[in-house]
């Protein structure tokens, strides 16, 4: 008999799954919208499904537990709070309403943090006990392990550094403050800033002839390669920003290395050369080249839903 845990990360566009090993090994991934879904059984049922259909065709597998990392997930309680690029609500008791369709244990936490297990677990940080996972998606998470375990806090939201203020009187995010980090560095965030150098500049760009809601990170970095101005300065602008707040987060915890995982992390040096430079420039001296900014070595997987199963084969061990 084979062995798998359901791994699900949940983003705010949408939530993949996969059924994984206990060597890491990913079987029959899949993807369910969330944008647009008002509840989370809308993103449950089909995943249900998917895997239910998978399980009928191989009499040789068995799911043992789950694991699911989710904006502002809460691993001590089973549920996501407050979630700002979802629609289903304040309060989801996710693990709860889990039971409803698979009958295994299930164990959640917040997608960064299974970001950050998945790096522990398969990818990078394997020799590494003091680190930090930034995932650069729709918003912004960030995964701190200290002492080879995730800092979850006393609420059980720790590190949430997406939501430390760049400017108190900056932007407007999703979660009601203003000035989060989230909402420069991220997919969202170089998209606003963007459209902000398109109306201060007026030199010609590519990315002109792109609607708001067209335009993607993807389009940006490929703008940026070919020498695009406005590409490059946004990336400039994301890469200082996120170099400065690092550099503040090295303060707390003294990390060996910082991994950024995520679309942004294709543009390679438009986006890692600010930030080294303004981690270093801005960091407190005596942190000045202790800490690594390393792309993560999952980008060719999906970490989250590998962290998510390693939380889980974590739990069944315990």
């Amino acid at each position: 008999m084979k062995e798998f845990v359901l791994g699900i990360d949940v983003g705010g566009t949408s939530a993949k799954f996969g059924l994984v090993n206990i060597i890491g090994d990913v079987f029959h991934e899949g993807v369910v919208p969330t944008t647009g879904t008002t509840n989370v059984n809308e993103v449950l049922k089909p995943i249900h499904d998917a895997i239910s259909k998978v399980l009928s065709q191989n009499s040789d597998y068995r799911l043992v537990a789950a694991g699911i990392g989710a904006p502002n997930g809460n691993y001590y309680t089973g549920t996501i709070e407050h979630a700002p690029n979802l629609g289903w609500g304040d309060f989801v008791d996710f693990t709860q309403e889990f039971k409803k369709y698979f009958d295994v244990p299930s164990i959640l936490t917040n997608d960064a943090n299974a970001a950050a297990i998945g790096e522990k677990v398969f990818g990078g940080a394997k020799d590494m006990n003091d680190f930090i996972v930034f995932t650069l998606g729709t918003g912004l998470g960030s995964g701190i392990m200290v002492n080879g375990k995730i800092v979850y806090g006393y609420s059980g939201f720790a590190g949430e550094l997406g939501h430390v203020t760049v400017n108190p009187k900056g932007r407007f995010c999703a979660c009601g403050r203003r000035g989060c980090l989230e909402t420069y560095v991220s997919a969202t965030g170089i998209k606003r800033t963007v459209y902000k150098l398109l109306a201060d500049y007026t030199e010609d760009s590519v990315l002109r002839r792109v609607s708001y809601d067209d335009l993607n990170a993807k389009m940006i970095t490929e703008a940026a390669s070919n020498n695009d101005f406005i590409a490059i300065k946004a990336f400039e602008y994301t890469g200082k920003i996120l170099g400065i707040k690092l550099a503040d987060t090295v303060v707390h915890t003294s990390p060996q290395a910082i991994f950024l995982f995520g679309g942004l992390v294709n543009a390679g040096k438009y986006l890692f050369e600010p930030a080294v430079k303004y981690m270093e420039k801005t960091m407190f001296k005596a942190f000045r080249g202790t800490v690594k900014l390393l792309p993560s070595s999952l980008m060719d997987k999906n970490a989250a839903v590998l962290g998510a199963a390693a939380l889980a084969w974590d739990e069944i061990d315990k």
